[in-house]
């Protein structure tokens, strides 16, 4: 089992901010949606929902398995203690003085049961799958060769992320197809950032292992 130094200690910490800030990015500001190509939608949490992947894929490149796994629960914890309190906040009563923002804050932080489940059971399978195949692919492919271990976790992964969530939120609600219809174009685009992403994991490895290590 690998010993850690203080030095790593911080250096896990700050990984762990990042992690949990872009966790809460994702699942608070994606309500916002951006025009993109060919009439679609894409979600602002395009930009910080593959942090998530790629930081566990960081994590465990450089600390293990199960420093990973520590951190996906880190994130389920999270996510459960923002929905109670969220819950409570929703349901409490409001002061005169503060109805002028009302309607607002209960649009956004009052989360429906099914999505705020969707979320959860989705983050849950769609990161534990992540770390799992990950690991799967480092077994076989090796120690080299990185940025194809983490990108072809993250295929996968992704692809159980937005078929999970978008089921348990909407099926009953929107016909199957239309379903499908969104699942694609928003896997396509969470694929094409976390590519884009792959350089940023390299430095992030660099930087928790230094310069002495090759990746």
């Amino acid at each position: 089992m690998q010993t850690l130094t203080e030095k790593d200690y911080k250096k896990i910490l700050i990984c762990l901010t990042f992690y949990i800030t872009s966790l809460f990015a994702a699942n608070t500001l994606g309500i916002k949606l951006m025009p993109f190509l060919f009439g679609t939608h894409l979600s602002v949490a395009v930009f910080s929902f593959p942090v998530v992947f790629c930081m566990t894929d960081v994590i465990g490149e450089v600390y293990g398995k199960k420093m990973a796994n520590n951190f996906v629960l880190a994130g389920i914890v999270s996510i459960i203690l923002f929905l109670l309190y969220s819950l409570v906040s929703t349901i409490t009563p409001w002061a005169k003085e503060g109805l002028w923002v009302q309607d607002g804050y209960n649009q956004i932080f009052g989360l429906s049961v099914r999505f705020s489940i969707a979320s959860l059971v989705a983050f849950a399978i769609s990161q534990y799958q992540d770390v799992l195949s990950f690991f799967f692919l480092k077994k076989n492919i090796g120690e080299k060769k990185f940025w194809l271990r983490s990108n072809l976790s993250n295929i996968w992964s992704e692809f159980f992320d937005s078929v999970i969530f978008m089921f348990i939120a909407y099926l009953g609600i929107l016909p199957i197809k239309t379903i499908f219809l969104i699942i694609i174009p928003w896997w396509a685009y969470k694929i094409l950032m976390g590519f884009l992403y792959t350089p940023l994991s390299y430095l992030g490895i660099r930087l928790l292992r230094g310069k002495s290590h090759a990746i």
